[in-house]
């Protein structure tokens, strides 16, 4: 069986604040835009019977205090998915009386001792929220290091997944070769990597929402089958089935969501739905490789993200 991370990053967006927008609108377009949000993906994987690690983000608290955030770790939490640790260092630095403010945006830019400091100050916020002590960790914009792994092994966290090769060596910059898939142990904790697929020779993209259509998400799920993958990391955001703006849904991302849900329930003996708080055990030394290229499948995307850009993304 290969064991499928399907992870959901949640977070009030940085360009909402910075726009002067009220928080109340800050919310509703980064958690629950335009019905498709974080409720409407919490009844869809209920639905379909599949679990979900939602990696929330509580550093906006520190602006906006804890019933910004709060009422979403709730409702995840009742909904029975697991929550774990995301964060975005910049929202320290922000005040609401002076948008333009913000701290340092990535991780990878703080030192080890700065790096230890912010994520145990964010992990006793998102507790401070109603999560349960977090065990796993993934940075904004997947902007981690070798500190970043330092400091959560210290800190007691197992896993890590922060690691996207398509966004290395800047700003994910973990020291692993950028096609690595697999589990991995490395600095203290497991590293699970977000999953990719080589879309034309040479680049790679990363399994996300957004960003893979639904005939590349089935054939890198088969693929890893087949192949013998011990883990499927997946990537989505709390915003990501909506445009931009957050004000109407983009129906190309909901039929991509649907879609996935749908595939994963079906194979769900192959391809079952792991959430960290299973403790998952990995041998860390299988390889793997990313799904190779395929002009079809890539063209079929193109046209698909053509279609999303000029129409879905207008807002109403």
């Amino acid at each position: 069986m290969t064991a499928v991370f399907l992870t959901i990053d949640t977070e009030l967006m940085w360009r909402h604040h910075s726009a002067g927008l009220p928080l109340t609108d800050q919310v509703e377009r980064s958690l629950e835009p335009a019905g498709v949000g974080i409720a409407y993906q919490l009844a869809t994987l209920a639905r379909h019977g599949l679990k979900a690690t939602f990696f929330v983000d509580p550093m906006p608290t520190m602006v906006f205090g804890l019933d910004a955030i709060r009422p979403v770790v709730e409702a995840i939490v009742a909904a029975g998915q697991e929550v774990q640790l995301h964060l975005h260092p910049n929202w320290a630095g922000a005040r609401t009386d002076d948008v333009a403010r913000h701290a340092r945006f990535e991780l990878i830019d703080y030192s080890l001792d700065e790096q230890r400091a912010l994520i145990a100050g964010a992990r006793d916020l998102l507790k401070a929220c109603g999560a349960p002590d977090p065990i796993a960790f993934r940075a904004g914009s997947y902007a981690a290091n070798d500190d970043t792994l330092i400091a959560l092994a210290e800190l007691g966290f197992a896993y890590d997944s922060s690691h996207n090769g398509a966004d290395a060596p800047w700003p994910s910059a973990i020291g692993l070769p950028p096609r690595q898939i697999a589990p991995v142990e490395h600095k203290g904790v497991v590293e699970v990597p977000v999953t990719l697929i080589e879309d034309v020779p040479g680049s790679l993209r990363q399994f996300q929402i957004c960003a893979l259509s639904q005939g590349e998400m089935r054939a890198a799920l088969d693929h890893a089958v087949s192949a013998g993958h011990e883990a499927v990391t997946i990537v989505g955001h709390s915003f990501e089935l909506a445009n931009r703006a957050g004000t109407r849904a983009n129906g190309v991302h909901v039929g991509r969501f649907e879609a996935l849900c749908g595939m994963l329930a079906d194979a769900r003996e192959t391809l079952p739905t792991t959430q960290f708080r299973d403790l998952p055990s990995f041998s860390c030394e299988s390889e793997a490789a990313p799904l190779g290229p395929n002009r079809l499948r890539t063209r079929w995307r193109q046209a698909e993200q053509l279609w999303s850009n000029l129409v879905e993304e207008r807002a109403a």
